[in-house]
């Protein structure tokens, strides 16, 4: 059965990476319901040392209760943690959050500047660490808290940034001079090479790559070299 995340893929959309918050980030975002998991099974333990009497069956349902709550509440964390999808595709950047009510945001890639890593010694020890994405105005539009595989979700997400760009720059660019103007003639193109053209430079276009006024620019001088 595929995750929610999967479901907002457009068409010829690809996972590269695909990770989540690192696993220590259950213990220490949930240090209040381990705390009181502790602290009642200390109860129970200390209960369990009393003599029979209605002190000790009062006071036993009192830490099962609390037990039975402090279980209840971590697995509602850990269901939540389950539930994230961080994931780098080759067109954008995309967060899912939220087990029943869910949340997703996402970032182009084209609009992505830099990205800002922050580990601490024992993030480095595990694996995890703080990302910030900055935007052209070295903007932070969204954060990434103890991130697994931090500095492999950057990288993965710079790498097809970088092969975006080099997509878009290796389009066919228009004739330097239109024949009959004392250059030299652009080299015609055959109607499947057109058709090609056209079909990428849809695709960034759809992705907002590029603006309609430039697709539709570029189109013109694509269909001149037929």
């Amino acid at each position: 059965m595929p995750r929610y995340a999967d479901t907002l893929l457009s068409d010829g959309e690809r996972i590269v990476l695909r990770t989540r918050q690192h696993w220590f980030a259950t213990i220490v975002d949930g240090r209040l319901p381990w705390a009181l998991l502790v602290a009642s099974l200390v109860l129970l333990a200390l209960t369990l040392t009393l003599g029979s009497s209605d002190a000790r069956n009062i006071l036993g349902i009192g830490v099962a209760v609390l037990l039975v709550v402090s279980l209840l509440w971590l697995g509602k964390r850990y269901w939540s943690w389950y539930a994230q999808d961080y994931i780098v595709t080759n067109r954008r950047v995309l967060k899912v959050e939220g087990i029943f009510n869910k949340r997703s945001a996402d970032s182009s890639l084209e609009k992505i500047n830099d990205a800002v890593l922050e580990q601490n010694l024992l993030g480095r020890v595990l694996g995890y660490g703080d990302l910030d994405i900055l935007t052209a105005a070295d903007v932070a539009i969204d954060r990434y808290r103890m991130l697994n595989k931090a500095p492999g979700f950057k990288k993965a997400m710079l790498d097809q940034k970088h092969a975006l760009e080099t997509e878009f720059t290796r389009m066919p660019g228009p004739p330097l001079r239109a024949p009959g103007t004392g250059g030299m003639p652009s080299r015609p193109m055959t109607a499947d090479e057109v058709t090609r053209a056209l079909g990428d430079l849809a695709s960034l276009r759809d992705r907002g790559a590029i603006s309609p006024e430039e697709y539709e620019a570029k189109k013109q001088e694509l269909l001149a070299r037929l």
